[in-house]
């Protein structure tokens, strides 16, 4: 007996890799090949979250943390062309606008919908923009066109509870974003110790596109930029 079978006697039930399952499972195979290396930071969200809820309260608009650190990347990613780059058979193509496509959990699978030109846009406008694409993702209302020419990628599961990620690449991207949940440490300021709201963010990327020093430099821009939320 084929214990493997999907019957109502057997135990176990087969997911075919058919249709977006199977684009995802072979698109998550062709990152894997790359050479990956990932770098994690540990940064203070207090000022950010402050921030967002000022802007929320200004704009009307609720920018959620994700919006937050999605803005702080639209600030720091066009003075690290690298890692805002696609690779392809010509080489590393450098990309001037910043298109960051966003992890959404929907019941259909991972979806990455793109923000294009975030560069362009305040933090208010973009939280408005990840809530529609999310919702409409969610509910299969996007066209094709919105998942694609991403040139960076962020995953947030800080809503699943843990504390870091280190996501796999989406190609041809050569950089990807986790982060982690929001919680609280003990961190000294000007020798003072005292508790503040942290998050670990993980960068991952291609090391045929950059290496560790300039990635680490823009990890740590990134961070500052967050931690003081300068959005």
């Amino acid at each position: 007996m084929d214990t493997h079978a999907d019957s109502p006697t057997s135990d176990r039930r087969i997911v075919p890799l058919a249709g977006l399952r199977g684009i995802i499972a072979r698109a998550m195979t062709r990152a894997w090949e790359a050479p990956r290396v990932a770098l994690g930071l540990e940064v203070e969200v207090d000022a950010l979250l402050a921030r967002c809820r000022a802007l929320s309260e200004a704009s009307g608009v609720k920018v959620t943390p994700t919006a937050g650190v999605l803005a702080a990347l639209a600030r720091t990613l066009p003075t690290h062309p690298r890692l805002n780059a696609l690779l392809t058979d010509q080489g590393i193509e450098e990309v001037h606008a910043v298109h960051i496509a966003v992890a959404v959990d929907t019941p259909a699978g991972l979806m990455t919908p793109v923000v294009r030109d975030a560069e362009k846009k305040t933090p208010a406008a973009i939280a408005a923009e990840l809530a529609d694409l999310a919702h409409r993702a969610r509910t299969g209302k996007l066209p094709p066109s919105a998942y694609q020419r991403g040139t960076f990628t962020f995953s947030n599961l800080g809503a699943a509870g843990i504390d870091w990620v280190t996501p796999v690449l989406n190609p041809p991207q050569v950089a990807i974003l986790g982060m982690g949940r929001t919680r609280e440490a003990m961190v000294v300021r000007d020798g003072v110790p005292t508790v503040a709201r942290v998050a670990t963010i993980t960068l991952v990327f291609d090391h045929r596109a950059a290496d560790g020093m300039p990635a680490s430099q823009f990890l740590r821009d990134l961070g500052t930029c967050i931690a003081s939320a300068d959005i």
